[in-house]
């Protein structure tokens, strides 16, 4: 019986995207077996500095790509927005499942949208993309980088960190945060980046 190793990393929101891939392997291919080789990337790893100053997007996929060449891993799963344009020598992306909800979601214990926030509240993001929307449209607000799982900053946020927090529909959703998600902000305010809500999977060629 031939068996396929998915690589992943550790997060929450990465574990249900692996094993549902694993799931969805399984059904299609009941002869497969498949087990997940969960594992820390950079991307992980450092927390104390905005994701733009250290790397961008190759920071939460090297790891696993590694894992592929050295043969310790079959197949990578990977949210499409931390997937870099270029692939290595050797990986291709084969497969692009079906999208969730693509919007970025406002999550706030007291308000119910960006235009409730009065002047001076303290939102948290880690997207440097989403941060330059929302000064363009309240540059009166303080917009802090914000790291960390969907747990860790929502923990954030109900500690008093921040007044509000801005993050990808898609990971809530899946992790059945929906009750926490104040408002979706539609895409002419807040532009959702290339792939987000949408998981891919990589291999070798």
């Amino acid at each position: 019986m031939q068996r396929i190793r998915i690589a992943t990393r550790k997060s929450a929101l990465a574990l249900w995207q692996a094993e549902f891939v694993k799931a969805e392997l399984l059904k299609h291919h009941p002869e497969l077996t498949a087990e997940l080789v969960p594992m820390s990337t950079q991307g992980d790893k450092i927390l104390d500095t905005p994701l733009a100053k250290i790397g961008g997007k190759g920071l939460f996929v090297k790891e696993l790509e590694t894992a592929m060449l050295e043969d310790r891993a079959d197949i990578a799963v990977h949210s499409m927005k931390d997937v870099p344009v270029e692939f290595p020598d050797g990986l291709m992306l084969s497969t692009i499942c079906e999208r969730e909800d693509p919007r970025d979601a406002f999550v706030s214990n007291q308000f119910r949208s960006i235009a409730e926030l009065p002047p001076g509240a303290v939102v948290g993001t880690s997207s440097l993309r989403r941060q330059c929307q929302l000064k363009a449209q309240r540059p009166d607000l303080q917009v802090r980088d914000l790291r960390g799982n969907v747990n860790t900053r929502l923990a954030k946020l109900d500690n008093g960190e921040f007044a509000a927090i801005i993050l990808a529909a898609a990971g809530l959703l899946r992790l059945g945060f929906a009750e926490r998600i104040a408002g979706y902000l539609p895409v002419e305010q807040s532009l959702p980046a290339n792939g987000q809500g949408a998981v891919g999977i990589e291999c070798r060629t």
